[in-house]
């Protein structure tokens, strides 16, 4: 092969080879490769857990659940209470004063079924008394109303009157759920009451959070 059909088959090559490359490279602008998958994820809700402020528990001076207004009405005959019990029951039936006449409740920190209105207590996710440590002392009445009277769904929960007498005004440190299968829940719920409120969780209640979210 003569040195010119030499040079025409090195030349050819390399416009095959660049244009192999410049094909390649827009392919590649396109369609970018996506993220290696992570090997691990964090447990839902940890980096909520992040953005709570950390401090000392407040003291109760000056506390009283009359500060904190409930059950408020919420029109035709209804209170905050009733409201949660018809939203979170089945079939349940009201008498023209809209209280609960009948009906079936799932009290999920203990799994036990309730068939009787009476027998249910509404908790406060987080406590009054916990929130008025953690930073609702510096609210206003109006404010603490509207926090006991929250129908958002994850602060006013229906139970039995022994899970949520059990429980009191305790935070995750001294008191959880006794069905662990709700625990992610439960934590998911209190971190999020805590930011939409802006009140604060102690060390203790921190860890605890931590460690519970690992059920997630």
């Amino acid at each position: 092969m003569n040195r010119a059909a030499v040079t025409s088959l090195v030349v050819f090559v390399l416009l095959v080879a660049l244009g192999w490359y410049l094909t390649e490279l827009q392919s590649t602008k396109e369609n970018p490769p996506s993220a290696p998958a992570p090997t691990g994820s964090a447990p839902a809700g940890s980096k909520d857990l992040g953005a709570l402020a950390i401090a000392p528990e407040g003291k109760m001076a000056g506390y009283s659940r009359d500060r904190f207004p409930h059950w408020a009405s919420q029109g035709n005959s209804c209170d905050t209470r009733e409201i949660v019990l018809q939203k979170q029951g089945a079939d349940v039936k009201q008498d023209k004063d809209c209280k609960a006449t009948s009906g079936t409740w799932n009290s999920v920190y203990d799994g036990v079924v309730i068939k009787d209105a009476g027998a249910v207590d509404i908790d406060h996710t987080v406590p009054l008394a916990e929130a008025w440590r953690s930073g609702a002392d510096k609210w206003t009445d109006d404010e603490r109303k509207a926090f006991a009277n929250d129908l958002g769904g994850i602060q006013l929960i229906a139970v039995t009157a022994k899970s949520n007498r059990s429980k009191g005004d305790q935070d995750p440190a001294k008191w959880k759920p006794p069905v662990e299968s709700y625990w992610c829940t439960y934590v998911q719920h209190w971190i999020s009451v805590k930011i939409t409120y802006k009140l604060t969780v102690d060390q203790a209640e921190h860890d605890a959070l931590g460690t519970m979210l690992k059920a997630c």
